[in-house]
């Protein structure tokens, strides 16, 4: 076979995978409202895509607070639970694996969102960032807003907070999933704690690497603390700098977290790394200090072609590979890598972000 690795089993912390794709975590805004709760049609679409060794959910508020886009999923009321258990249901009957990611979108929100203001670790307002919201139109055209400056967060706000993220992540578990990944990645709240240029506190929390990590590490002990750490995964986003995040320390920043990390004895990492045409390659002096580093899993995503994906589990820089848009147009995306098949394209824009229709969502076609 031409990609022995990419269609192996593993063994992620206990979790038998029947292949090494991840469908990896996608905005696309069909949770029902009001109440922002998962629903039937979010089951198919996830049903069709376990074909997926494992499946990282979109990206799911765990509180009103950290919510920053119209329609997109939480798991912090008991309606929420229920609708996600329709969605765990179907993914395991189908023989796949699927872990919740927790998400605090912090300063990266509006009040035209959610009716708050955004916090973060300074009163800094990302620039040239937007979200979205829905204007009514028939076609389910987002309208996109600018973000609003943001509340510093006080010592009760990193408690709530943190408190958020572990009630989060046993709602997870309650609705059947295997295990949560904590969004730390693309400019988000904690993303925002990591990077020299949002986060300029003075206190615990800011100032030094070892401070900005602080955050990062007080959550994800909390989660595995509460829901075990074979179920507890992070992502991270070193090499991606858009919501105004850019900052010359943070790949130093990203690998003391990584080693702080690997004390907690998480199931993974997972970067999320720059997937347009003309993105920085990744040094390969990073992966390979980042494998001394972490002794777990190691997951990258970001437009990687199998050929790309099967190399780097070849060299063993990592173990899982993640892929977004391919698994979005085609559900049967491993089977088509495996027959050399053509994919599907998106077949209109205006579908990715709701709509709040199986258009563009659920009727991607599959091999004949």
């Amino acid at each position: 076979m031409k990609y022995q690795k990419l269609f192996q089993q593993y063994n992620l912390s206990g979790n038998q995978l029947k292949n090494r794709f991840l469908m990896a975590p996608m905005t696309r805004s069909r949770a029902s409202q009001p109440g922002d709760i998962p629903n039937a049609l979010m089951a198919e679409y996830y049903a069709q895509r376990s074909t997926a060794g494992i499946i990282i959910t979109e990206a799911t508020q765990i509180s009103l607070q950290g919510k920053g886009y119209a329609n997109t999923p939480g798991v912090y009321s008991k309606q929420q639970i229920e609708g996600w258990k329709l969605i765990t249901d179907a993914v395991h009957k189908n023989g796949s694996v699927i872990f919740l990611q927790l998400w605090h979108v912090g300063r990266v929100s509006s009040s035209k969102v959610n009716g708050l203001q955004p916090i973060g670790p300074s009163p800094l307002t990302a620039q040239n960032t937007n979200v979205y919201i829905f204007d009514g139109a028939p076609n389910g055209d987002v309208t996109f807003v600018p973000v609003e400056e943001p509340r510093e967060m006080n010592k009760t706000d990193i408690s709530t907070v943190i408190n958020e993220f572990v009630v989060g992540a046993k709602n997870a578990i309650e609705a059947g999933f295997d295990g949560v990944e904590i969004h730390g990645a693309n400019g988000y709240l904690i993303d925002q704690f990591l990077r020299s240029n949002s986060n300029k506190r003075t206190d615990a929390y800011g100032g030094t690497m070892e401070n900005r990590i602080r955050l990062l590490i007080e959550i994800s002990k909390a989660v595995a603390d509460a829901i075990g750490r074979e179920k507890t995964g992070v992502r991270l986003s070193p090499f991606i700098s858009f919501k105004d995040m850019s900052d010359p320390e943070i790949l130093q920043t990203i690998m003391l977290a990584a080693a702080e990390l690997n004390k907690l004895d998480l199931a993974y990492i997972h970067l999320c790394e720059a997937d347009w045409d003309d993105a920085p390659q990744i040094p390969i002096e990073f992966r390979m200090k980042l494998r001394d580093t972490f002794s777990n899993t190691i997951i990258v995503t970001g437009n990687k072609t199998p050929e790309e994906a099967e190399q780097l589990l070849q060299d063993n820089l990592v173990d899982l590979i993640g892929f977004g848009r391919n698994f979005l147009t085609n559900p049967d995306y491993p089977a088509k890598v495996k027959q050399n098949l053509s994919l599907n394209k998106i077949s209109d824009n205006h579908t990715l972000f709701g709509g709040g229709t199986a258009r563009g969502y659920t009727d991607y076609p599959f091999i004949k």
